[in-house]
Order: structure tokens, then C-alpha cells, then sequence
């Protein structure tokens, strides 16, 4: 029996529990903050250009030195996370955010923004490997991808709040707009840090520490009704190596030393067991995919695309570009309410395919128009601004919220923190990759031909997600490491796979999975 309404829940058990939902909608409070830091500079680039009188290329080193760092703070994070909780560490990312913010609001130099855009972009790193694993952990299988898609949302709310501050305090001086766009950041990072000492630990965290009497607690207000709790309790219990039938608040595990991550590294890498070899190549895969196909250059270069399209008026490329943030969350709220009854797998499919149409088509409409000269062709404007919502759009019913909702959800509750966390860091390597090399990309390749490749990389990313992921819709987190056992999986190279060899049946790591 699993906690889903496919394979016969009461109806009282699949209903979103709204103080799981208040928890995940707090955790993603972090992914908002983010989100505005990654929307605002699109904007504030304009006005730093012109007060530092800096390159292009510098400019590119700014867009994307956040991401460079996050990589760093993602591999901290998940050991951090294991070390002291899912809670404290949206604390620590929250100052670090606040941290950042300062430092860029205040910046009287080139040097000193850089040096504010690598602290933030720490904290940025542990947002992002810890909001969807938060709110995987405090979920239940049938809303698991709903709560899981929120601070992917929240990027959303965020990129287009920065968008809207762009617009709104690019009338004042220059020597006060940009930095106001990038330092007011550190309000509502103050505020998080403080509210979110108010939300519970992750009761998956909890038990991994011998804690189950308090993991009991919280399950039960994140259940519908003590059945549930008790069924989620037995599950995760089994998962870490206790006694299901063990009713002792307090247990010591058999060994300690992994309940604080150790030891994690060498399962993943070095001796992963052949289901764990899968997960973590669909990981790190879904993650390398989710930039590699160019959604960075749309978002940080929406004003200089709109620009070679046509668009001339710098207050018109701000508006179009606020455009782009509104479609990017209207979808990406849509894909929230479909994860959970589409599927995951068959999100990414559709949502990709829609990719390649739109991307070959914003190719090359740019292409006519690069070769049009100093004549305006109305028609490929047009279509290149469709095309343009067109990507965005497709992107963000899938792709982009199911990378998180996936790779939160997917590795055993032993290797969960620090496997996310080399998700994001290879995510925020991709990003960083783009973000600091479109704008060379473009001249080398022309602005469409840049638009080509990320067409034909998305074809890749196709095939990718295909053969290596397997559905996960409804299935418990504890159970899900199944999927990935040789011949058992639900994709096409997993049915022809061999079957699991006995180390495989043992679980991973001794964490007590089949």
C-alpha cells in the first residue's frame, strides 16, 4: 500500500495538508530572494555599464560569478543541511543572502559588486539544494511534486519582482537605481532568517538523528490524519535502519557517524551501488540539461535579444522583458498543479520537444534579421518576440520545475542532501557557463546560431530524459530507489537492463532499501 490515490488511499489522505503547504511556501520564501537577484541585474547591467564604464566581458563576469559560487555553497550545503538540519540551513542562507545584498547596495566599485555578487551567490547555492529537499521531506507522495515545484515558483515571483524593479527605480540617479535594485534584497532576507525559526524540522532529518519521537510529532501535523503519520513514520523508520516496530523516541542508530552525513561521498562516487549509479547520472543529467539548453541567455539577456530582434527604446526592451517573467510564472504555476497528475517524466518530454520548435524558430527569425541590415522586418520582430514567449513558456511547464521536483525526490534518505547538492552544483556550473559565455557565444556563432545549438543540445536532453528517467509520480520517497534497480525502472533502457545483482538487493549503503 503507498500513501497515493492510485493505489487506494481514502480520500481524507489525499488531500493537501495545509500545514505542509504553509512550510514548503515558507522554505520557498529563500527561492524568492534568489529568484529577484537573478531578474534584477538583467536590468541594473544597463546602469552599471554606464557608471563603471566596464566591458562586455565584464558584464559577463558579473552575470555569472553568482552562479560560480553557488556551485561552492550547493557542495557546503548538503553537508551543512546533514550536520545541523534542513531548518538551520535556510537560516544560514538567508544571512548569507543578507550579507551579499549589503554589499552590493553598497558597492563604490567594480571590485567591491563582484565581491558582493560571490557572497550572494553562496546563499544562493543553499537555497537551492535546500528549499525542494525541505519540502520533499515534509510532504506526502500524492502533493510531493505540487510542494516541490514551489520554490521553483518563488524564482519565478522573484525574477519578475526584479523585473518590476528595474522599471521602477530606473528613473533615479545612477549613482543610487542600480544599487537599490541589488541591495534591497536584504529585507526580506532579515525576515526569513527570523520567520523560518517558527517552521519544524524535516522529520526525515530528524529520524536519521535518532529522533523519532519528535519526527512522530511533526508527522502528524503534516498528515491528514494519524493513519497516515504512522504509515510515513514506519517507511521512513525502515529507511534508516531502525526497527519499524521500534516505538522508542529516543533510538541510538546503528551507525552514527552516516547520521551526519559522513561517509556520503564514497556511496555516491566512489562505490555507488548500480541504483544509485542511475540516480545520480539522471541527476546530475536533468540538472546539466536544464541550462545547457539556454534558458540563462533569455533570462540575464532578454533586453539585448529583444534589442537584435528590433526593439530600439530602453523603457520598450525593460517592458518586453517584464513580458518574458510574466509568461515564465503564469507557466510555471500552471506546471504546479500538473506534476502531480501528468507525471514528471511526461512533462519533461512534452515540455522539451516544445523547445526545439521554439528554439529553431527564434534562430532563426534573429538569423533574418541580423542579415536584414539596417531594414526593420516586422514579421520576424513579431515572431522572434513569440518565439522567444514560446521557449520561456515551454520551458517552465516543465523543464524548469521538474528538475527540482525530480532530483529532490530521487536519492535514498541517507544520500538525499548531498546528492541534491551535486545536483545543483553541476545546475549553477551550467548556468555560470552560459551566463558568462552567450554574449562571446553570440558573436562567435551569430545570435541565432546561438539559438541553433541550444536547439540541438535540447534534441540531446530529449533522448536523455527518454532512456534515464523514470516516472516517480505517486510513489513514496522511500520507495522510489526502486525505480532505478537494473530492469525495473519504466524507461526503455531501464526494461532492457539486466536484472539487479545482490548488492543492489540490499539496498544502498545499508540504508535499508530494496
Amino acid at each position: 500500500m503507498a500513501l497515493s490515490t492510485e493505489n487506494g488511499i481514502p480520500e481524507t489522505r489525499s488531500k493537501l495538508n495545509p500545514y505542509a503547504c504553509a512550510c514548503a511556501i515558507v522554505a520557498s520564501m529563500i527561492s524568492i530572494i534568489f529568484g529577484y537577484d537573478t531578474g534584477v541585474i538583467s536590468g541594473a547591467m544597463i546602469f552599471i555599464k554606464e557608471e563603471f564604464d566596464v566591458k562586455e566581458s565584464q558584464l559577463e563576469v558579473v552575470a555569472g560569478i553568482l552562479n560560480m559560487c553557488a556551485l561552492v555553497g550547493s557542495l557546503c550545503a548538503g553537508r551543512t543541511s546533514d550536520m545541523i538540519g534542513r531548518r538551520y540551513t535556510i537560516v544560514i542562507a538567508s544571512l548569507i543572502f543578507l550579507l551579499g545584498s549589503v554589499v552590493m547596495g553598497y558597492s563604490p566599485s567594480y571590485g567591491v559588486l563582484l565581491a558582493g555578487r560571490c557572497t550572494a551567490g553562496v546563499g544562493v547555492g543553499f537555497a537551492l539544494m535546500i528549499a525542494p529537499v525541505y519540502s520533499a521531506e515534509i510532504s506526502s507522495p500524492s502533493y510531493r511534486g505540487f510542494l516541490s515545484s514551489l520554490p521553483e515558483v518563488g524564482i519565478s515571483v522573484g525574477i519578475l519582482l526584479g523585473y518590476i524593479s528595474n522599471i521602477s527605480l530606473s528613473g533615479l540617479p545612477l549613482h543610487l537605481n542600480w544599487r537599490l535594485m541589488l541591495g534591497i534584497a536584504a529585507v526580506p532576507s532579515l525576515c526569513l532568517a527570523i520567520g523560518v525559526l517558527k517552521m519544524p524540522e524535516s522529520p526525515r532529518w530528524l529520524v536519521m538523528q535518532g529522533r523519532v519521537g519528535d519526527a512522530k510529532k511533526i508527522l502528524y501535523k503534516v498528515s491528514n490524519d494519524p493513519e497516515e503519520a504512522e504509515y510515513r513514520l514506519r517507511d521512513i523508520k525502515k529507511a534508516a535502519g531502525i526497527d519499524e516496530n521500534c516505538n522508542d523516541d529516543i533510538v541510538k542508530l546503528p551507525r552514527t557517524k552516516a547520521t551526519h552525513g559522513e561517509g556520503v561521498w564514497r556511496e555516491l562516487l566512489l562505490r555507488p551501488t548500480p541504483a544509485v549509479r542511475w540516480i545520480l547520472i539522471a541527476a546530475v543529467g536533468i540538472h546539466f540539461f536544464e541550462h545547457a539548453t539556454g534558458i540563462e541567455a533569455v533570462i540575464l539577456y532578454g533586453p539585448r535579444i529583444f534589442k537584435k530582434a528590433g526593439v530600439r527604446a530602453k523603457k520598450k526592451l525593460l517592458l518586453a522583458t517584464v513580458g518574458v517573467g510574466l509568461t515564465k510564472l503564469t507557466c510555471i504555476t500552471i506546471s504546479t498543479f500538473m506534476v502531480d497528475r501528468v507525471g514528471r517524466r511526461k512533462l519533461l518530454l512534452a515540455s522539451v520537444g516544445g523547445m526545439i520548435l521554439a528554439l529553431t524558430g527564434l534562430g532563426t527569425c534573429l538569423t533574418i534579421v541580423e542579415h536584414s541590415g539596417d531594414r526593420q522586418i516586422a514579421w520576424a520582430l513579431v515572431l522572434s518576440l513569440v518565439a522567444t514567449y514560446s521557449y520561456v513558456m515551454f520551458f517552465n511547464l516543465g523543464l524548469g520545475p521538474v528538475t527540482w521536483v525530480y532530483s529532490s525526490e530521487i536519492f535514498p534518505l541517507k544520500l538525499r542532501a548531498q546528492g541534491a547538492g551535486i545536483g545543483v552544483a553541476v545546475n549553477r556550473f551550467m548556468n555560470a557557463t552560459v551566463s558568462m559565455t552567450f554574449l562571446s557565444l553570440s558573436e562567435a556563432l551569430t545570435i541565432g546560431g546561438a539559438f541553433y545549438l541550444f536547439a540541438g543540445v535540447s534534441v540531446a536532453a530529449w533522448l536523455f530524459f527518454y532512456f534515464f528517467c523514470p516516472e516517480t509520480r505517486g510513489k513514496a520517497l522511500e520507495d522510489i530507489e526502486a525505480l532505478f534497480s537494473p530492469g525495473r525502472g519504466n524507461s526503455p533502457l531501464h526494461a532492457a537492463a539486466e536484472k539487479p545483482d545482490k548488492e543492489v538487493e540490499l539496498g544502498s549503503g545499508g540504508a535499508g532499501h530494496t
